[in-house]
This record gives structure tokens, sequence and C-alpha cells, in this order.
């Protein structure tokens, strides 16, 4: 039978509904599975309130005293200056020379017992900065909140380098200088720097003011480690440990 022209009009229109009625039951499945994943909540697009002035001052408070807790354990401990080395506490500059000189010389290990004393005096320090850190922490207010919580990874760490680093070293620098007694950082000094002269009578080791130099790489050190613990906080949902966190900085994840 030969094909009409004049009936290839009626063929298409045929075709098309042939089509139509074969995919709208396939539309229409896929419709209803949507809208039954979002009337039992099973969808994986949430909704969340607004967060209010209190929940952002309450987050970022936490998120600050975790902060703290968790710096000042990790810095407090036996080591935790010494063993880590992005705050350990090298020899002062002052007395670099008089270290090569020394260990040039085969007394590696009076120069590491120097550091070592500074180090340790460092940890006791840091033993006590928990109430400093947390004073400072209860007078934040809202403004301050909402552009830490909305500035950058580091934005709590730079907030406290810029408004309290001059009143957490003077209020650190009593602590330092009684732990820095108590580690002998003083008589270790001495002795390096005795034993230096000794050995090279032309080298001169200078005088250093060991506690303000112990306390400002301490605060440093406490920083260092507090922007650390601040950024795991922001990128991290498991280390937001309360509703309260994974609310607040849930809502800024980035």
């Amino acid at each position: 039978m030969q094909f009409d022209p004049r009936n290839y009009p009626a063929l298409l229109a045929a075709i098309f509904l042939l089509v139509l009625s074969s995919v709208t039951p396939i539309r229409a499945g896929l419709l209803d599975a949507v809208k039954e994943q979002v009337l039992s909540g099973s969808t994986s697009t949430t909704t969340s309130s607004p967060l209010t002035d209190s929940e952002v001052i309450k987050g970022l408070k936490e998120a600050l005293r975790k902060t703290v807790d968790n710096s000042v354990s990790m810095l407090g401990r036996d080591g935790g200056f010494l063993n880590t080395p992005s705050v350990r506490i090298p020899m002062p500059d002052s007395l670099r020379t008089a270290e090569q000189a020394a260990r040039a010389l085969g007394q590696n290990q009076l120069a590491d017992e120097f550091i070592a004393t500074m180090n340790h005096a460092a940890e006791q320090a840091t033993k006590e900065t928990a109430s400093i850190f947390f004073n400072a922490i209860s007078t934040m207010s809202f403004e301050d909140a909402r552009a830490i919580l909305n500035g950058p990874d580091d934005a709590a760490t730079a907030f406290f380098r810029k408004t309290s680093t001059g009143d957490l070293t003077t209020r650190i620098r009593p602590i330092v200088e009684k732990a820095t007694e108590a580690t002998n950082v003083t008589a270790s000094y001495k002795k390096f720097t005795g034993t230096v002269s000794q050995l090279n009578p032309l080298l001169r080791t200078g005088s250093a003011d060991l506690d303000g130099y112990v306390t400002d790489k301490t605060v440093d050190g406490i920083f260092t480690i507090m922007a650390q613990e601040e950024a795991e906080i922001r990128a991290n949902p498991a280390a937001r440990t309360s509703d309260i966190l994974k609310k607040v900085f849930g809502s800024v994840a980035r």
C-alpha cells in the first residue's frame, strides 16, 4: 500500500498521543515520590529558624570557651610548648650567636636544657591563663559576636589579639616570673652564658629580659593554638559538640 502524503498530519498526531500517554504516568510517579519525601521529612533539604541575638552570643561564647579550654589543656601539659613545633620557644635572638658557638663546641645539651626550661615555664604559666580569657569572653558584645561569626577562620583570635594582648601580657608576666623561677630558667641562663663565655671569651652573650621574652612567646603560642581550634570548630561539624554550636556555626557553614 502506498503512503498518501495527505495523511501525514494525522499520522504525526497519532504518534504524539501515543508518546504522551506513555510519559505522563512516569512524570506523575516522579512528582508523587517527591511529594511523599517532602511530607515525610525524608528530603535532604532542611530549613531552620533565623538566629536570634541571644543565640549568636551564646554560641560564640561557648565556642570561645571550648577553644580556650582545648588550647590551655594542650599547651599547659608537660611538653605542650616544647614538643609543638608551631609554638616551641627558641633561643632569644640576642643569644643565637652564643647558641651556635655552644653547639659548634659540642655543648648541645647545655643549649637544649636552657631552651627546655623556657618552654616548661610557658607551659606552667599557660595553666593560669584560662580565667583571663573567660573574663574577656564575658564582656563580648553582640556586635563583636556577629562580626566574629561572619568573619574569617581566625576572627575571634584576631579580635582577642587586638583588644586583649596588652592586658594579657601585663597579667601573665607575674605568672611567668614565678614559673621561670620554679623551672630554674634564670639559673639555666646563667649556666649557659657563663659556659659560653669561658669557652670563647671574645663572644659577647649580653643580657636578656627572659621573663618578658617567655611572656611574649607564651601569649603568641596560646593565640596560635586558639586560631587552630577556632578554625576546627568552623570547618568541622564533628567539633561542634552541642546543639547551639551546631546551629550557630551551621548557619554560616563555608
